[in-house]
């Protein structure tokens, strides 16, 4: 049974470095995490929770289309 908390620790566990050392989340990523834990979310439904519920995260995709990066500006706002 999916758990509200659980889309947030799926966003912490979809976190990555990049290598220039921005850190940074994809919506595959997220989406996948959620997957683990039984949410079945589409990418549109990820990214409009990133845009909606964090305080720390700017879309930096080079590309349309609904596979974001998101870049974490501001580590120490929190989600």
């Amino acid at each position: 049974m999916a758990r509200r908390y659980e889309i947030e620790n799926a966003l912490r566990s979809a976190i990555k470095k990049a290598p220039n050392g921005k850190t940074i989340v994809t919506t595959q990523d997220f989406v996948a995490e959620l997957e683990k834990v039984s949410w079945h979310w589409s990418h549109a439904e990820a990214n409009a929770w990133i845009r909606s519920r964090t305080t720390c995260f700017r879309d930096i995709s080079t590309e349309e289309g609904e596979a974001k990066t998101w870049f974490m500006f501001n580590p120490n706002g929190g989600l």
